[in-house]
């Protein structure tokens, strides 16, 4: 396994926090590479060497959350929904400027679209064999209901600047989750 040089890492990391935060500030479309940039404090070239364009730099931000949610849920699988949502939700606030942008504003919808499909791929797990309450109901109208729900509970919770702490968010929404998919 090759080490990457620390200064990429550095001007990666540089490059992709420029863009989340020119993202809470404007549009995407009105972003240049320039922008980006500048906030990053590197040149233009920089960015061309790791990145095709702005596109390619928000679908590879997208996808590192995404396989990092994904993750985390491989982690959980043992855990509640409870112990499962708390994982998730002090990720989401360790990168509250992240999520905040990409679910409180229109800046990137097909992170949303994203986010669900992970959500509703993880409970498909959950329903597997599952009787009791929701038998007789169809798996995808459960799916989707669900992971809705989870998508709609992180949106506020960032829309309106988080007002619980992501334990109580966590802990409500698990026992939300708990008390449905039995």
């Amino acid at each position: 396994m090759s080490k990457v040089d620390r200064r990429i890492t550095k001007s990666q990391e540089a490059i992709k926090k420029a863009l989340t935060e020119l993202m809470s500030e404007k549009n995407f479309d009105d972003i240049t590479i320039q922008d980006i940039a500048d906030r990053a404090d590197v040149n233009r070239g920089t960015i061309y060497l790791h990145y095709t364009d702005k596109y390619d730099l928000l679908d590879k931000l997208i996808e590192e959350h995404i396989n990092k949610l994904r993750e985390l849920c491989q982690a959980a699988n043992d855990m509640s929904f409870q112990e499962g949502n708390y994982v998730w939700y002090e990720y989401f606030e360790k990168n509250y400027l992240f999520f905040s942008t990409m679910l409180a504003s229109k800046g990137a919808p097909y992170f949303r679209s994203r986010f669900l499909d992970l959500v509703v791929e993880e409970f498909k797990e959950e329903l597997t064999g599952m009787e009791g309450k929701n038998s007789g109901l169809n798996k995808e109208v459960i799916l989707q209901f669900f992971g809705a729900a989870t998508v709609g509970a992180v949106e506020w919770w960032f829309k309106n600047g988080m007002p619980l702490p992501a334990r109580v968010m966590a802990e409500q929404t698990g026992v939300l989750l708990d008390r449905n998919l039995e």
